[in-house]
């Protein structure tokens, strides 16, 4: 399997200093990145590591539920996936306080209770979550 790379170059402090990601493997974007606005409740035109983990875990879990939908017996016709990834202080620094995946789904073949079952299923293998074991990771999934 492959190996994906992001890196980023930062200047100045934490307060102070601000920084580019850029998403090396796909050279698709460079994002600016800076302390201040990643504690504010608005981005103001900059993105966070809690937004790119939040990019990464709705975007995995979606292809990992559309897996398991599949082996079910159904047919994903759309899924729509949110993560909302929250920061808040630590003994020392700060730590993600919790993560809230959010799905609603048209899918062919399956009932809700087995909705249910293949998008909790999705939520404990899709590789994201297995990383982000140490966080608290809630689901409301629901079919459209």
């Amino acid at each position: 399997m492959p190996t994906r790379t992001a890196r980023t170059a930062w200047n100045g402090t934490l307060e102070a200093g601000s920084g580019q990601v850029e998403l090396t493997s796909s050279g698709v974007a460079t994002f600016d990145v800076s302390f201040p606005k990643r504690a504010a409740e608005e981005a103001g035109g900059t993105t966070s590591p809690e937004e790119l983990i939040a990019a990464a875990h709705s975007s995995c879990y979606a292809m990992q539920l559309s897996a398991l939908i599949a082996e079910a017996g159904g047919t994903p016709q759309s899924l729509d996936i949110t993560a909302d990834v929250s920061l808040g202080p630590d003994t020392v620094g700060f730590k993600l306080t919790g993560i809230k995946l959010t799905v609603r789904a048209e899918v062919d073949g399956l009932e809700a209770d087995g909705f249910a079952k293949v998008a909790q299923a999705a939520k404990e293998t899709c590789p994201i979550s297995k990383a982000l074991t140490g966080v608290d990771i809630t689901l409301d999934a629901a079919l459209d």
